[in-house]
Order: C-alpha cells, then sequence, then structure tokens
C-alpha cells in the first residue's frame, strides 16, 4: 500500500528529474565546460533569479496570449466537432481536410499569416487557435460517435428526439472524451505561443529567446525553456483538475 501511494504522488519521475540536474551540474564543474556553452543548473538558476523581472514580463505576455488562443481554439474545435457529428453530409466533405491540414508545419503558416494579417495579436492568436482546434475537434468528435449503443437504442425507443438524444446523452458520453482533447491543447498552447512570438512581436518568451540567442546567453535560453515547461505542467493539471470536478460520475466509476 505505502508502495503504491509513493508511486501514485508521483515521486519517482521527481526522483530521476533531481539525479539528473544533479549529474549535470557535477559534469559540467568536474569537466571544465565553458559556462557560455553549456552553463550549469545553479547558474542557471542564479541567472534566472537576477533577471526575474524581465522573465516575469515576457511570462505574463506569453501567458496571456496562450489562454487566448486556448480558449478560442478550443471553442470553435468543439463547435466543429458539433456540426461535423450532426451533419454526416459535411462531415464526409471536410473530414479529410481536417486530416490534411495537420500536415503543415505550423512554424510555416506562421510567416503567412503574418503577411495576410500583419504583425498584431491577430496572426499569433490565429496560430494559436489552429494548434489547440484540432485535438479538441477530434477528440470531441470520436467521443459522440462512441455513444452507448443501448443507451441510445432506449433513447430512440421512449421517442425523444435528435436534439434530446444529443444534449443529454451524446454530448454528456463525450465529456471525457472532450478533456482529453482539452488536456492535449493546454500543452500545445504553450507551444503556439512561443512559435508565434518567434515570427514577430516584441513581448513573450519566444521574443525573449530570440534576444538571448543573439547575445549567446544559453543561461538565460535555459530559463526561458525552464518556464514554458512549468506553464505546459501547470495548466494541464489545471485542465485535469477542472476534469475531475465537472466529470464526477467518471471519476467514482473508476475508483
Amino acid at each position: 500500500m505505502r508502495k503504491s501511494r509513493w508511486f501514485q504522488a508521483g515521486w519517482p519521475p521527481l526522483v530521476v528529474v533531481i539525479l539528473l540536474l544533479l549529474v549535470w551540474q557535477l559534469a559540467v564543474t568536474w569537466g571544465g565546460t565553458a559556462s557560455w556553452l553549456l552553463p550549469s543548473p545553479l547558474k542557471i538558476l542564479r541567472d534566472g533569479t537576477t533577471d526575474m523581472p524581465r522573465v516575469w514580463m515576457h511570462t505574463w505576455a506569453t501567458l496571456k496570449l496562450m489562454l487566448l488562443g486556448f480558449g478560442v481554439g478550443s471553442a470553435i474545435g468543439l463547435m466543429v466537432a458539433c456540426v461535423l457529428h450532426r451533419m454526416p453530409f459535411v462531415k464526409a466533405g471536410f473530414y479529410p481536410l481536417l486530416i490534411l491540414s495537420q500536415n503543415i508545419p505550423v512554424i510555416a503558416i506562421g510567416p503567412l499569416l503574418v503577411i495576410l494579417l500583419g504583425f498584431g495579436i491577430l496572426p499569433k492568436l490565429v496560430l494559436i487557435s489552429l494548434v489547440c482546434f484540432f485535438p479538441v475537434t477530434m477528440s470531441t468528435l470520436d467521443g459522440l460517435t462512441q455513444t452507448d449503443r443501448s443507451m441510445l437504442s432506449y433513447m430512440h425507443m421512449i421517442g425523444a428526439s435528435s436534439r434530446q438524444i444529443f444534449y443529454k446523452l451524446e454530448l454528456p458520453h463525450a465529456l471525457p472524451f472532450l478533456f482529453t482533447g482539452l488536456k492535449i491543447s493546454a500543452t500545445y498552447s504553450v507551444m503556439g505561443a512561443v512559435i508565434a512570438e518567434w515570427l514577430g512581436g516584441n513581448v513573450g518568451l519566444g521574443y525573449y529567446m530570440i534576444l538571448q540567442k543573439s547575445a549567446f546567453r544559453a543561461d538565460r535560453e535555459f530559463v526561458a525553456i525552464g518556464i514554458i515547461v512549468i506553464l505546459s505542467l501547470l495548466f494541464f493539471w489545471c485542465i485535469a483538475g477542472l476534469e475531475k470536478l465537472v466529470i464526477r460520475w467518471q471519476t467514482k466509476r473508476s475508483s
């Protein structure tokens, strides 16, 4: 019992990370590697603390951008999934195009959006929304098509309309799938925000990384990478916590 709780607490990955950081610190210290080429974890932490006011400014800008893009992209993804499920003829025409759209690299779409929409927030918002909407659309659509057939037959038998079936049976059944897509999009939104800031802008972690690359400050590059990882994890955990609050029946069933 104690062993299972220890594993459920998430300690093993934390121990591995600590060991890797320790090996990294010792390798840099004893190997005599130049700090500008490969800084030690302690130097990265020290420099991040020193530059914290500016880092926080860029982090806040990225956070606002990713939340806005995540909200827009997820809302569009949910609406698209509902429309495709309710209109099979529309799904037959657009579903292959959705799959095909994911073969276009995000970094290739960015410059085109800048040309079409300018250097403001709009191209960044569109880019993040494009990254976020696909996982939500596909996960929700998968959940809508996997509704319990016995319950579906029962709803038809008692004379429920297609609208009642959708809102009372299919959509609630698809909620776990929806949250799976939301958790994937949560991590993608951070990546999309950073890529959008690479392509244009004067604030954000992506812009901060470009500045540090020009200055050959590898330590501050690692600071930005660490913050990006932390943002992704925190956002993922927030969506996972919201899932437990919304889908109480699933939690009880799994326990």
